[in-house]
């Protein structure tokens, strides 16, 4: 009987076989068929050299070195020692890291910010039980160090969250942009997974990876639909942007309307709901900016330098307490960490908006500013700068150079005079010495700041003095442009050819930014014999390389993929881009009106308030330090001379204790680090109000900073060297009064 069942089954295996071979041979038959008699509708796409459909391969070309070394780190805390994050922000840490499209784990991120911070901890102690080896007990410096390692621990094991609030920042900026191309090919073609990759192609990274990833966890069978996935993508968007979601789900929703009319009609709504929704979420931005805003600049800028002025006597009097390395700690280091947390909390909230791409990149004269030419050999930017900043600092160091090299060699100027002061002015007696007090030498310091700032202007300078023009010629394209795609759609949909409707546009807008373009792909067409793809994305001669846009490049890529199917959707689409531009540019002129007291705030802090400040504190912190050394010295003479050694205890020999001019922050060291924290804060206000305004735009960022440096760092200079000379003459006055007075 049982082998009777075995042959019954092995009978059907075979007829199922049999059967399954007759229906591969019958599809095969008429694929071939409907191959022969019809052509696929096939995406073109414009991919770059280095462009990889792998998601895997395209996330490491699409993410930054940085992140990638992060990854490298955590992998390898992970693999010398386990921490666990606590159940209360496991889960944050988990989104983070997939939103970011990091290769680690949760255990992997705190185990590099225990690592370290626990590096940071261990230097402090070694530093503690160092200075008491050597009998010299230092409790302060080896103190904020260990103290910094345990803090550093928090914020180092939410790394994942703050990348993935920058990601969120970068990709927000390219949301509306993305709505923009899934609308306009299923304007044409109603299928969303096409549309998905059509936009993932041209929106660019890092919202281009996650749409990549969408796709990617479908192949991998974490979902079986790209509605599916897509949905599960939306999700992680609903607390930070929910009008991408809504468009998202209006797209979604007219794949299930059978009138076109409707269809199209949804179509167009989810991109007004995003628009809207961008429009509405800027302007609470702005509103909600003011108060923080006024808020760093009094607590990150003002209060600290104007507090300055007091510590040259405050050194005076807790009897050397407080050294210049304490001041240093605490300004070039802890403070610029607070105003660079601060500003990157006010960046974070910043809603999706339209924001500048990097696409300059792309432009054929960005690499050779990559390299100085010189005498035929190609010298990198950064040689020069380095040098820069070493011969300035060479010069700002030569004081405590010439002391270290000859402690007892000093030159005294204008001696014989009321203003006579020694270069050096190095105090020394048997425990050590303490300096330098001397004016020339505090003049010298300026040089230290002042070559930091020009080292790294010239810099910023060099990467953008030629690409900041080209994007400004570009900006006035675009403001332009929506009315050239009006006028080219229109005479596209009266039934002129695509190739003729750009010269004839070009010669209606002739002298204008966008006649010109025009005229560059009516040349290209007529002249060169390119098809319209090449004519305007030829990686030679495109007219796209004369204007980078991403706005521009972004419609012309609308409207080639657009060609293919009729000059009916060519018109449409581009009527329904130059709407867009509209109303972006609307939004984006508002939100101008709308940040304008608070830009205009920030750009008179970073030229003029805080140099001119901080300017003024190291000119009044000079004059305190010259009379109290002066007093110092008729005090010391008076206790041992005028009162006898019996007094030396009490009365005038106390106040000579007092003020010794020992105990007091040399001026040479106050300026630098009054100078060094107005570089970091020009930097620093430079970057948030970049970023405030335009979202993510590094070529204005680097033609800014360059700016910036060297006007409120010469702003700072000039003003000290004024305040150092008028405040000392003062000095002068004054001691000679009390002299003439005792």
């Amino acid at each position: 009987m049982g082998f009777l069942v075995k042959k019954r089954n092995k009978k059907e295996e075979n007829l199922n076989l049999k059967v399954d071979d007759e229906i591969k041979n019958i599809l095969k038959r008429y694929e071939e068929k409907l191959g022969r008699r019809v052509v696929f509708d096939r995406m073109e796409f414009f991919p770059g050299e280095k462009f990889s459909r792998e998601y895997t391969v395209f996330r490491k070309e699409a993410l930054e070195k940085s992140i990638s070394r992060y990854e490298r780190w955590c992998n390898l805390a992970e693999g010398l020692f386990k921490v666990s994050p606590s159940k209360k922000i496991r889960k944050n840490i988990e989104d983070s890291i997939e939103r970011v499209h990091l290769d680690i784990t949760p255990e992997g991120a705190m185990s590099f910010a225990a690592l370290i911070g626990g590096l940071i901890f261990l230097f402090g102690l070694g530093l503690l039980i160092a200075s008491f080896i050597m009998g010299y007990l230092m409790l302060l410096v080896p103190f904020v160090f260990m103290i910094v390692g345990l803090v550093s621990i928090g914020p180092l094991s939410k790394r994942p969250i703050s990348l993935a609030n920058k990601w969120r920042l970068e990709a927000s900026n390219q949301m509306i942009l993305c709505i923009l191309y899934v609308i306009m090919y299923m304007k044409h073609t109603s299928n969303l997974e096409h549309a998905i990759k059509f936009a993932g192609e041209h929106v660019g990274p890092p919202l281009a990876l996650d749409l990549r990833k969408v796709f990617w966890d479908v192949e991998v069978g974490k979902f079986v639909s790209i509605k599916e996935s897509l949905d599960n993508y939306l999700e992680g968007w609903r607390d930070y942007n929910l009008e991408f979601l809504e468009s998202f789900h209006l797209i979604e929703g007219s794949l299930y309307e059978i009138s076109e009319e409707k269809r199209v009609g949804l179509l167009n709504k989810s991109l007004e709901v995003m628009l809207e929704g961008t429009y509405d979420r800027m302007m609470h931005y702005a509103q909600d900016l003011k108060s923080p805003i006024t808020m760093l600049h009094m607590l990150g800028v003002i209060l600290p330098v104007l507090g300055l002025v007091i510590f040259p006597l405050l050194a005076s009097f807790m009897q050397g307490l407080v050294s210049w390395y304490h001041l240093a700690v605490l300004y070039n280091i802890l403070l610029p960490l607070m105003v660079i947390t601060l500003g990157n909390h006010f960046l974070e909230k910043r809603p999706s908006g339209y924001g500048e791409a990097d696409i300059l990149k792309q432009h054929p004269e960005y690499q050779q500013y990559e390299y100085i030419n010189f005498a035929g050999a190609k010298i990198s930017p950064k040689v020069i700068s380095t040098l820069i900043i070493f011969v300035f600092c060479f010069i700002g160091f030569l004081p405590l150079m010439i002391n270290f090299i000859s402690p007892s060699s000093d030159i005294t100027l204008f001696e014989g005079t009321p203003l006579a002061m020694g270069f050096l002015d190095y105090k020394c007696n048997s425990t050590g010495c303490s300096g330098p007090y001397g004016t020339l030498s505090l003049v010298l310091s300026l040089f230290i700041p002042l070559g930091l700032a020009f080292g790294l202007a010239f810099y910023y300078w060099f990467r953008s003095k030629k690409l900041i023009h080209i994007k400004n010629r570009t900006h006035r394209l675009e403001q332009e442009f929506s009315g050239a795609l009006f006028q080219l759609g229109n005479r596209v949909g009266e039934g002129i050819p695509v190739e003729m409707a750009f010269g004839r546009v070009a010669e209606t807008m002739k002298g204008t930014p966008t006649g010109n373009f025009f005229r560059y792909v009516d040349i290209n067409i007529r002249r060169v014999g390119m098809g319209i793809k090449e004519a305007i994305f030829g990686k030679e001669r495109g007219a796209i390389l004369y204007y980078p846009s991403s706005l521009i490049e972004s419609s012309m890529k609308v409207l080639v993929e657009s060609a293919k199917k009729g000059p009916q959707i060519v018109a449409t689409s581009l009527i329904t881009i130059s709407d867009y531009i509209k109303r972006v540019n609307h939004i984006v002129e508002r939100l101008k009106d709308l940040l304008a007291d608070i830009l205009s705030s920030m750009k008179s802090q970073i030229s003029f308030l805080t140099p001119a400040i901080a300017g003024i504190v190291v000119g009044v912190s000079s004059m305190i330090v010259t009379i109290i050394n002066k007093l110092s010295e008729q005090l010391s003479g008076a206790s041992l001379g005028e009162f006898g050694a019996e007094t030396a205890g009490t009365g005038v020999a106390g106040l000579a204790g007092i003020l010794s001019i020992k105990d007091v922050i040399p001026s040479f060291y106050f300026q630098l680090v009054v100078g060094l924290y107005v570089v970091e804060i020009t930097i620093i206000l430079t970057i948030l109000s970049n970023g405030i305004k335009m979202g993510v735009d590094k070529t204005q960022e680097r033609y800014d900073l360059g700016k910036n440096l060297v006007f409120a760092t010469s702003l700072y200079t000039l003003i000290c060297l004024i305040g150092i000379i008028v405040f000392n003459i003062l000095a002068s006055g004054i001691t000679l009064v009390t002299s003439a007075a005792g």
